[in-house]
């Protein structure tokens, strides 16, 4: 148990000073403890569905901020920070990940020019990261990860009022973090409906919890650095692997797909992949996997994915080829002059609706959440003077605004968002694109499409939960409309009309049904005709979506 009393100071075992080789494994530390624990981070969705993320995205966020200093040899600790907080904003999706990289992208921003950390600069990098990741936000909530942070920094605050020493300070703001994580139910009500305390809080105090390891551990902070046995030699050794991006016989290829299957393991899948190539990223479920990696020969880990099931949405990229390629369109100037869109989506027959709508797919969405990494490279890739980003996605949002913001600063280029938050209104704004209009209207038109568009989905719950009056089982098929939990039954057909019901439907125009991989074909042929049956005045439309996790992804406008 680690203690938190600040009334008993051990002068022989102070920690007054951190520097960069102590922050490195702190860092390592925190990865290989959040690792462990992101699939329950995962669990602690509001809704009961087959898709939380949070802990994801804070690991690939974490995962990408340690690539950026694993081989970090300088000693001024402001450098390590500024390349952490570099490594968390290109790495960074999802809310949680996004609040996580402004939270080290705070702390960089005190530490920069600092050899070392004391007890005063701790405050003050503290104080400052709360201030910035809560201004990315344009309508913060409370009852998130933004108020642990906000609680950790002003625990530290208070504990360096009695003492300098940095363990101790630590730790009393680990513990006031824990307190605050508490407290999210009582702050944000869903949560107490729910039955659960906030995910992106949780994260948080995981990672906290995984430096504090270190810190328990007093003789790696005060008389060597060697690590815990709890952290294994293979772990770190992947951490360091990370950012191994070039060899000396150039960039290789980067490679991308969606693996679908039954049973898939996903842990067996990501050490196959990051025994091929660098940059490995895996993430998914048994029934869909999306793989990453770079790799000298890119049959390999396609021969792989294709001898454990079906591959989509397969990307291979020359990366040597893009990079001379870019340095050369970089040197003459050149834009294409059209808007080029790129959007986000999942599924193989949604991803091909937006293909012939003359978007260009970022792959990605519930537990896939891309980086904003991954955008800069999709609009590097698209070499227009003006882009458009759909992020289709809530938990995608704050990631494209970031990407954003980064875009017009690093490539030169115009950038907007549509806060489009589901895949038919991404559609729907598509349906709406102009190649070669002028921006802001372009933009606006796709915007007042969107919001024309209401969004339900079926799916099946994945534990028991009481959520806006709705008791319901774990296996249960519920339904959700516009991210709100409103019906729950034994029949997918039952709910389908249920969620149609609440829409009120008959006053709209068009109905657009696309099921995904766990519906057969005449099980949505029939359910497509009992809507019919229900509305006969309005256009009826079914399409293959090829989503994971949702029987309907439904588009009423």
């Amino acid at each position: 148990m680690i203690s938190t009393n600040l009334s008993q100071p051990n002068a022989s075992q102070a920690v007054l000073k951190c520097d960069s080789v102590r922050l490195r494994y702190l860092m390592m530390a925190a990865l290989v403890w959040l690792e462990q624990h992101a699939e329950q981070i995962n669990a602690l969705n509001v809704f009961p569905v087959p898709d939380g993320d949070t802990g994801t995205n804070m690991l690939l966020t974490l995962r990408a901020a340690v690539a950026a200093i694993a081989h970090e040899e300088r000693t001024a600790i402001g450098d390590v920070a500024a390349k952490l907080a570099y490594g968390a904003l290109h790495g960074s999706r999802g809310n949680s990940g996004t609040a996580l990289s402004q939270l080290l992208s705070g702390i960089a921003e005190v530490l920069r020019g600092a050899a070392e950390l004391d007890a005063s600069l701790l405050v003050r990098a503290f104080r400052r990261a709360v201030e910035v990741a809560y201004a990315t936000f344009p309508k913060p909530v409370e009852g998130t990860i933004l108020t642990v942070a906000r609680a950790v920094s002003e625990a530290v605050a208070r504990a360096a009022e009695q003492t300098d020493d940095l363990r101790r300070i630590f730790l009393a703001g680990l513990e006031g973090g824990r307190q605050a994580l508490a407290e999210t139910p009582r702050l944000l009500p869903i949560l107490a409906q729910a039955g659960v305390v906030d995910s992106g809080g949780q994260g948080l105090i995981v990672i906290m919890e995984g430096m504090a390891r270190l810190f328990d551990d007093q003789s790696g902070m005060t008389t060597s650095l060697t690590m815990p046995m709890a952290l294994s030699a293979e772990s770190l050794d992947a951490a360091f692997a990370l950012s191994e991006e070039a060899s000396q016989d150039g960039f290789g290829y980067d490679v991308q797909y969606m693996l679908y299957g039954e049973n898939l393991d996903v842990d067996a899948i990501r050490a196959a992949i990051s025994a091929m190539g660098a940059s490995p990223i895996v993430v998914g479920t048994p029934e869909a996997v999306k793989v990453h990696v770079h790799v000298p020969d890119p049959s390999v880990p396609l021969a792989y994915g294709e001898s454990l099931g079906r591959l989509s949405e397969v990307v291979v990229e020359n990366m040597q080829a893009q990079s001379d390629a870019y340095r050369a369109a970089r040197l003459v100037a050149s834009h294409s002059a059209e808007i080029a869109v790129i959007s986000v989506a999942y599924g193989e027959g949604i991803g091909q609706v937006f293909r012939d709508l003359g978007a260009r797919l970022l792959s990605g969405g519930q537990t896939m959440n891309p980086s904003v990494g991954e955008f800069l490279d999709a609009m590097r890739a698209a070499n227009a003077a003006q882009v458009i980003l759909l992020p289709n996605n809530p938990n995608v949002l704050v990631t494209a605004q970031q990407a954003a913001k980064l875009a017009e600063r690093e490539l030169g280029c115009r950038v907007a968002v549509v806060p489009t938050r589901s895949l038919p209104q991404g559609i729907a704004a598509m349906i709406a694109w102009q190649a070669d209009g002028d921006f802001e209207a372009v933009c606006a038109a796709m915007h007042d499409a969107a919001q024309q568009v209401r969004t339900g989905e079926v799916t099946t719950a994945t534990r028991e939960a009481s959520l806006n009056g709705l008791h319901i089982h774990s296996g249960q098929i519920i339904g959700l409309l516009d991210d709100q939990l409103v019906s729950a039954g034994d029949s997918v057909e039952r709910v389908l009309c249920d969620v149609l019901a609440q829409a009120q439907a008959e006053r709209y125009e068009v109905i657009t049904l696309y099921y995904g991989n766990l519906v057969t074909v005449p099980e949505a042929e029939l359910a497509a005709e009992t809507v019919r049956q229900h509305y006969p005045q309005q256009e009826v439309t079914l399409l293959y979506g090829g989503q994971p996790y949702y029987h309907y992804i439904i588009s009423v406008e």
